[in-house]
């Protein structure tokens, strides 16, 4: 996205004062949004500043005040995260196409058409969000944003957000196995380990993500596995 020597102004306002510091874009951007990147390969400098271009210093005593430390690792953590990055219009713009397509991954995992309760493809996903014109907050999470976006796009495509109920049985060379596989697809809710070793569950996961489930389940027991879509709400 930016070559490695370029860095933007991450600026946090606290109590009508103004506090910045040097950050590389694409790193702090993702530190942002929960990757856990090591502090110091985000920050430029070791200073916070009152004002970067006049290159006016915080003291650690107007540190200690506002944010209760003069740690500036820790200072630049809560800059990043409850702050605002100063970005290049190009940036910007890079930047919203990422989120953009966590939005779409994160509907077509959850969503499903209503009508026919089967996943919607990504593509159809996107489409209908450009054709309602739906703005994306760089700085709002996808869980806070997908709301909104869902009922803005319900007008053009048939959607809903649901959970699929799916019921698995496993043979016993695979059950051990594909059980702690279950507990990371989605929320197992009964479980019932038969004489022989074999394994019938009954699991919770995003409705979009059905096909993507019995794939895997398939995957993990070389297609010995029996799945039934018990419900969709």
């Amino acid at each position: 996205m930016t070559r490695k020597h370029e860095y933007v102004v991450a600026r946090l306002v606290v109590r009508g004062k103004k506090f910045e510091i040097l950050v590389k874009p694409q790193l702090a951007y993702r530190f942002r949004e929960g990757d856990k990147i090591p502090i110091d390969e985000i920050l430029v400098g070791d200073f916070v500043y009152k004002d970067v271009r006049k290159g006016l210093k915080a003291s650690p005593e107007e540190l200690r005040g506002i944010f209760g430390t003069d740690d500036i690792r820790k200072i630049s953590e809560e800059i990043i995260r409850k702050g605002e990055l100063q970005l290049t219009t190009e940036q910007r713009r890079e930047l919203l196409e990422m989120k953009k397509k966590q939005i779409v991954n994160y509907i077509a995992r959850s969503a499903v058409d209503p009508r026919t309760n089967t996943p919607i493809p990504p593509t159809r996903i996107e489409k209908a969000m450009e054709e309602a014109r739906v703005s994306i907050d760089l700085y709002k999470s996808v869980e806070e944003q997908v709301p909104k976006i869902v009922k803005a796009i319900s007008r053009i495509l048939p959607i809903k957000i649901a959970k699929a109920l799916l019921h698995v049985r496993i043979p016993a060379q695979y059950s051990s196995r594909v059980y702690s596989q279950l507990t990371r697809m989605g929320d197992v809710k009964k479980t019932t380990w038969l004489a022989d070793g074999s394994l019938i569950a009954e699991i919770e996961i995003p409705a979009g993500m059905q096909a993507e489930a019995i794939d895997r389940l398939n995957q993990l027991t070389k297609g010995n596995v029996y799945v039934k879509v018990l419900q969709v709400k």
